[in-house]
């Protein structure tokens, strides 16, 4: 039996697993919607501030809007504040991220407040708090049986790599926490995560790969890696 079989066989498969994972499930969706509902008068106002300085100091557009699989790999638009400048080359071609990233798009970051945007991508279901950080549609053909797991949960505004190591860790072990997380994942383990990304925003840590402004691109074993723009 494979490891992959294993893994697959340990979560359950019967009604009562079912059941088990409906009800878990619930419970994180009625948390997240309860946790960004309540707080709304505090992050909302704060959006509001943070898109007026964006559009001052970075131009428009204020959001930054992607496509990123989420729960089943089902393709949603994630909206975060954007952290760079649209600077091109003499070929027309976009800058690498570390000259385009701005001193301001550097603290948005640092703070993570460029992510706060996502809490409506919460509201609307289409993320959790908690979960894997949803990455890039092109990267689902590169992805193994055991790191196609990531997508059996929703994506996260946090998640279990983002305390532990979050950029700076190589992409096998961001996939192996994520792994970790979809096996492991109870609303107590959300709670300790959302406490202790607190502390890694004070703390600053993780924030980008060594050597690069964001995060090198994800390739399979044996490809060439190159760098996203």
């Amino acid at each position: 039996m494979t490891s992959v079989e294993q893994s697959k066989n340990s979560s359950g498969s019967g009604p009562s697993s079912v059941r088990r994972r409906r009800s878990s499930w619930l419970t994180k969706r009625a948390f997240d919607l309860v946790a960004v509902g309540v707080t709304i008068p505090f992050w909302v106002p704060l959006v509001l501030v943070l898109a007026l300085v964006v559009r001052w100091r970075l131009g428009s557009p204020v959001f930054f809007r992607q496509q990123r699989p989420g729960r089943g790999e089902r393709v949603f638009s994630l909206i975060k504040f954007r952290t760079m400048k649209d600077t091109r080359g003499v070929d027309g071609n976009l800058l690498s991220d570390a000259e385009r990233l701005t001193a301001f798009g550097r603290f948005l970051r640092g703070s993570s407040l460029d992510e706060l945007p996502e809490l409506w991508n919460v509201l609307k279901g289409e993320m959790s708090l908690v979960g894997p950080r949803p990455l890039l549609v092109h990267y689902l053909p590169r992805y193994n049986a055991l790191q196609r797991r990531r997508h059996e949960v929703p994506p996260g505004v946090t998640g279990w790599a983002q305390i532990n190591g979050r950029n700076a860790l190589s992409w096998d072990e961001k996939f192996a926490l994520d792994v970790w997380y979809v096996e492991h994942r109870t609303f107590w383990l959300d709670l300790r995560i959302l406490f202790l990304t607190l502390w890694k925003v004070v703390a600053r840590q993780g924030i980008s790969a060594p050597g690069d402004a964001t995060m090198p691109e994800f390739f399979p074993p044996n490809s060439t890696p190159t760098r996203e723009s």
